[in-house]
């Protein structure tokens, strides 16, 4: 349930942990404080780190309240879901302007043909907005339907784009965003045909109501 979580904060054992044990759990908040979240400073954590004291659960909840955590401290499963949520905001938020960071945003963005643009976190708005329609439930299916169609191939070294941009990237994205396009206009086309088909079907064999003196539907 929390793999992929913890796998962002590092964690040694993302698959292994099982908050649904009272000393796990513990453990794994200690593990949280001390290497991700650092609320308390390092004298502070004693009362938190004591995993087997009666008295660790006053100190848990105590910590939760420190933090403005907003669930319920009793339910273990979704204040662990918090707890790691806020650690992976804390983690990452920190590491926003890192040029590590931005090399990763930049070398995605080429990846998925995203446009460059100054700002990284803007590039990374854009990534978000396109992998959250590019890979849907919806669009995953979509495309599972559709892979047993043959599709028309269109090398993307010989599309023309028609003007010139004055960087490569730019003018390779701008080639995928025109294809993209054009599949689009393909697909409106087709629906049309298909509604013109379904007029056409009805008003090819009309049905007469003589009660209402009419012709047709």
């Amino acid at each position: 349930m929390f793999r992929r979580k913890l796998t962002a904060l590092d964690h040694q054992q993302p698959g292994n942990v099982d908050v649904t044990d009272e000393k796990q759990f513990r453990v794994l908040v200690v593990w949280l404080e001390d290497q991700k979240i650092r609320h308390y400073r390092i004298e502070d954590r004693a009362q938190l780190r004591a995993v087997d004291s009666p008295e660790w659960n006053g100190a848990f909840i105590k910590y939760v309240q420190e933090l403005n955590c907003p669930v319920s401290y009793e339910n273990r499963q979704v204040v662990t879901d918090w707890l790691l949520g806020y650690a992976v905001r804390l983690e990452y938020g920190d590491n926003v302007d890192d040029s590590d960071f931005k090399a990763g945003v930049m070398s995605l963005a080429t990846l998925l043909a995203v446009p460059p643009h100054h700002d990284h976190k803007e590039v990374m708005k854009a990534l978000c907005m396109l992998i959250s329609e590019r890979f849907s439930k919806a669009a995953i299916e979509n495309a599972s339907k559709e892979k047993d169609t043959k599709a028309e191939s269109i090398p993307l070294e010989k599309t023309e784009l028609g003007f010139e941009t004055g960087d490569y990237i730019s003018n390779e994205a701008a080639k995928i965003l025109r294809l993209l396009h054009i599949q689009e206009l393909r697909d409106l086309q087709t629906q049309i045909n298909e509604a013109i088909v379904a007029v056409q079907a009805i008003t090819a064999n009309p049905k007469t109501d003589e009660r209402l003196g009419k012709v047709g539907r």
